[in-house]
């Protein structure tokens, strides 16, 4: 089992010294991971629909300093030993393709293979038009596309590609990644988020909160568990070839124990609910679970990742 937690990529906690702070004590506290998160530029005006609140709106705080996301990771790699990052998510859109997969590739060589490829298709159609990404229209198209040259250039010595966005040969690639595959896992609650985790994820990432596909109480994950291995089976895949990883965007106490349905929702009230979903959903085959520690200073930070290491962490790893 991995448990990780959140790097800030926004907000107060920015300031390098903090960051470092959090990812040291990260390492330090036992966490397998941590996750940095990405949006390049955040438009003043978004009529897109937010997918992870009831009103669609994008949570206050968005014009917050913003860094980018995979320079950060490489700031993290590069203060760390053994702790892995893990992008969630990373909009495959939002980079040009054969860019992209050379500073992946450059993470993970540097970081000696800590690096896990959390990935989505984006939600926020103005900010795709602000950066000049490709059309917001075809970002599904567009995020398998910018994968399989991800895969080609990381994989192949003589590496080409002839897709209706990217086209190369006669090139190299070095240096390959130290793994022999960036781990992929596909973020997303949707229909084709989840075929896009049964044609080629090594995991799926959903998180559980989102309103449109909830994810929040064992017989609603359950289902969607179900859902993708029917797929995965149909894409000529096993079981086995796609693993399962959770994303709380919270930590214990943040919200009050709830339920749905007569059924307690996943993740909220204390920290032994949180150690009993963790259990719950490990006999499911969650291999990974990854939390929300921000509080309002980095003094507040730390105490929840301590708090979160004794109280939920060691009971369900002892």
């Amino acid at each position: 089992m991995q448990i990780g937690c959140s790097a800030p990529t926004s907000g107060p906690l920015i300031e390098p010294d903090s960051l470092l702070r959090i990812a040291t004590e990260a390492e330090m506290l036992g966490f397998d991971y941590v996750t940095v998160s990405d949006h390049i530029m955040i438009p003043t005006s978004i009529a897109s629909r937010y997918p992870y609140s009831e009103s669609g709106e994008f949570p206050s705080g968005a014009a917050a300093p913003r860094l980018e996301q995979l320079t950060a990771a490489t700031f993290i790699a590069a203060a760390t030993s053994k702790l892995r990052i893990v992008t969630s998510v990373m909009v495959v859109p939002h980079r040009p393709a054969v860019l992209t997969a050379k500073i992946l590739a450059t993470l993970d060589y540097l970081s000696k293979g800590r690096l896990t490829l959390g990935i989505g298709a984006g939600w926020c159609k103005e900010e795709f038009e602000a950066i000049g990404a490709p059309p917001f229209d075809d970002r599904g198209h567009v995020t398998d596309e910018w994968m399989m040259v991800c895969k080609e250039l990381w994989s192949s010595e003589k590496p080409k590609f002839d897709g209706k966005y990217v086209k190369f040969s006669d090139v190299l690639f070095p240096p390959k990644p130290v793994q022999k595959s960036i781990p992929i896992w596909i973020g997303g609650e949707s229909g084709p988020a989840m075929r896009r985790t049964a044609k080629y994820g090594d995991a799926w990432y959903p998180i559980g909160t989102n309103p449109q596909f909830p994810m929040d109480t064992l017989t609603r994950y359950k289902a969607g568990v179900a859902k993708l291995r029917a797929m995965a089976e149909k894409a000529d895949r096993k079981a086995s070839d796609v693993t399962l990883a959770y994303r709380v965007s919270s930590n214990p106490d943040a919200q009050p124990k709830g339920t749905v349905d007569g059924e307690r929702k996943l993740f909220t009230g204390s920290a032994a609910d949180y150690a009993g979903d963790i259990r719950t959903l490990s006999e499911v085959g969650v291999t990974a679970f990854d939390f929300g520690m921000f509080g309002p200073t980095l003094a507040a930070t730390i105490d929840n990742m301590r708090r979160f290491r004794d109280e939920v962490a060691a009971k369900v790893r002892s």
